[in-house]
């Protein structure tokens, strides 16, 4: 469930609910460090990092603002078996970009590890329940 307004709004849950906010952007340049790629191959790389059911609009609008900042280019690649394709591939200046997300990430993974070290604690300690699932506590 989502909340907008103070009123629940069902939604997909996927994992890339719980990631940082402009997570896609890093994980763009991380694929097309591997090679250029166009977007719906881009799409069916970003399922192993929580992008499962991402729409691809957002994919697409990604891709276009990382070009426009100068860290993707693209071009047209003609096709033999079907549409052309717009190919990225990741620019010297998108290197030094994903360079810097990768330090940030590992900055955030590790507040993230000192607080869940820190839940860890207090969900052991027996004189704090944990909660049920539907939030209410126990006892």
């Amino acid at each position: 469930m989502r909340w907008h307004d103070g009123a629940a709004i069902a939604s997909d849950h996927t994992p890339a609910q719980g990631l940082p906010k402009n997570f896609l952007r890093p994980c763009l340049l991380l694929l097309l460090r591997d090679h250029p790629a166009h977007g719906y191959e881009l799409h069916e790389r970003l399922r192993p990092l929580g992008f499962s059911r991402d729409d691809p609009g957002r994919l697409y609008r990604a891709l276009r603002a990382l070009e426009s900042d100068g860290l993707v280019r693209s071009a047209w690649e003609k096709s033999t078996g079907g549409p052309d394709r717009r190919t990225y591939e990741l620019t010297p200046a998108g290197l030094a970009h994903l360079h810097e997300s990768a330090t940030e990430l590992k900055h955030t993974s590790t507040l993230l590890a000192t607080f869940l070290d820190r839940y860890a604690e207090f969900a052991e300690d027996a004189r704090f329940p944990r909660p049920r699932r539907d939030g209410r506590p126990m006892g």
